[in-house]
């Protein structure tokens, strides 16, 4: 933004110099023509005075000291002709005496009594100007006087003004840059400043507030109005922080109590109340997954969303053999196929949580003897493929939305599945939709952006990012949505 600043205020400067010197420029070298040229024809009616007195008294003799004493001292050059156009005289040193110029526009007006000012160019290609006089006694007319005068020292001083306005200008751009530049930093500033405060706050916590004593008012007002929102925005976030840390300790006891009150009462309940009982063991069970679910929420938006490059190959490896003697347990394979796809960009522990996610899923809904799809496409595509029953339409569009679970559904899931999925891969710069899969069941489709660089030093820990629906061990499978 300093530079912007400083080319807008650079530019108007030069705008207004332009407006100025150009027009300045024009005048006086329209005016220093001028002036050369009512002194040319001054010093050509004199000159031509003396010459037709001269030819009048017949001093023809005098003539070559007239005309080459002014050719010496102004550099011009002077050419007489008597009354038939015959030369009588040339400054010129090639100059030819007795060369009839009556044939010549200029001398044939002057011998019609009538003066002739032009600008021509000479035989080199320079300009020249050019005035004819006639010398004349009245009506009389005895001889003619031509007078070319260079205009190279008239451009040299045109060229001079031009250039001193240049330097004026530049100099005057120069104090203009020097003053816009000063201006523009103390403007931008705060902003600067803002602008880090502002990256600070992304990454979690604000250690250098802006700065809200320099700047334009308006600035300095909105520097203030941040740091007051992020001084309370941290607070609630640390609030947050507490909340999700002590409610995992402070639901998780009177949880684990109530279910073992509600076992202890199997023995002295009559047995056609016992499935009644296995319902409420359930639910308290599900309540304590959907709780888990809750705050592992809470802790992946709290936690650093900078990602880094992962070796997706390496995490699917691991996690399938992860699954499989889980999957074993209940006859359903799980199968790798596609080329390697290499390192893809993700927040730290979360492709784990991926893929732990949507197999639990495939897995829950997948029927013996059936085979759980990871098959890597080009792009990056990650296919999570089951052969379950599928869901329609409407259900897809609705499978990540927090606590829905689909109409049809008969498990005790808790909704939480997909939507961590989701929030995993959109912090992770991707997208995941959920199409049918050939034949039955869900075809889940995770896109993450490829990376080259190898991977780097983690920001946050994979504990950040754990689920809920992870196996250990012999841990019950997650729910689809």
């Amino acid at each position: 933004m300093t530079r912007r600043l400083l080319f807008s205020y650079l530019a108007l400067a030069l705008l207004v110099l332009a407006g100025l010197e150009i027009p300045l420029g024009f005048i006086y070298a329209r005016g220093e023509t001028s002036r050369a040229s009512q002194s040319v024809e001054r010093d050509a009616s004199m000159l031509a005075e003396i010459t037709e007195e001269n030819i009048e008294k017949g001093r023809l003799d005098a003539l070559p000291d007239v005309v080459g004493d002014y050719a010496e001292r102004t550099g011009g050059r002077v050419v007489v002709t008597d009354k038939h156009g015959i030369v009588l005289t040339d400054s010129a040193p090639h100059g030819r005496i007795g060369v009839s110029l009556a044939g010549q526009p200029d001398i044939a007006r002057a011998l019609r009594n009538q003066p002739t000012v032009t600008t021509t160019t000479d035989s080199a290609g320079s300009g020249v100007l050019s005035v004819t006089m006639p010398g004349a006694s009245g009506t009389v007319v005895r001889g003619t006087l031509r007078l070319t005068y260079p205009l190279s020292e008239v451009d040299a001083r045109i060229h001079r003004i031009w250039g001193a306005l240049a330097l004026a200008g530049a100099g005057i751009l120069a104090v203009v840059a020097l003053a816009a530049f000063s201006l523009a930093r103390w403007i931008t500033r705060p902003l600067r400043t803002l602008e880090a405060a502002t990256a600070q706050l992304a990454d979690g916590q604000l250690t250098h507030p802006p700065d809200a004593t320099t700047g334009p008012p308006e600035l300095r007002s909105l520097a203030a109005s941040f740091t007051h929102t992020a001084t309370r925005l941290q607070q609630l976030l640390k609030a947050q922080q507490a909340f999700a840390s002590e409610a995992s300790h402070q639901l998780k006891t009177p949880l684990t109590a109530l279910r073992l009150r509600l076992e202890n009462f199997e023995p002295y309940l009559d047995p056609r109340a016992h499935p009644s009982l296995d319902e409420a063991v359930g639910e308290v069970e599900r309540l304590g997954r959907m709780i888990q679910g809750l705050l592992a929420l809470a802790r992946m938006e709290n936690a650093a969303t900078t990602t880094e490059p992962v070796d997706l190959d390496a995490v699917l490896a691991d996690r399938a053999a992860m699954w499989e003697p889980l999957a074993a347990e209940q006859y359903v394979a799980i199968d790798i196929t596609g080329p390697p796809v290499g390192h893809v960009w993700a927040i730290p522990g979360a492709l784990e949580q991926i893929i732990d996610n949507l197999l639990a899923n495939a897995l829950r809904v997948s029927p013996p003897s059936t085979t759980i799809t990871l098959h890597r496409a080009p792009g990056t595509e990650l296919h999570v493929i089951d052969q379950g029953p599928g869901m329609n339409e409407a259900d897809r569009e609705r499978a990540f939305d927090r606590f829905w679970r689909s109409s049809d559904s008969h498990h005790d899931g808790t909704g939480l599945g997909l939507p961590i999925v989701r929030h995993l891969v959109d912090a992770s710069g991707g997208s995941i939709t959920l199409h049918p899969a050939p034949g039955t069941g869900i075809d889940a489709r995770v896109r993450l952006r490829p990376a080259t660089a190898r991977p780097r030093g983690p920001h946050s820990t994979p504990e950040d990012f754990r689920s809920p629906h992870a196996p250990n061990h012999r841990t019950q499978v997650a729910d689809r949505g």
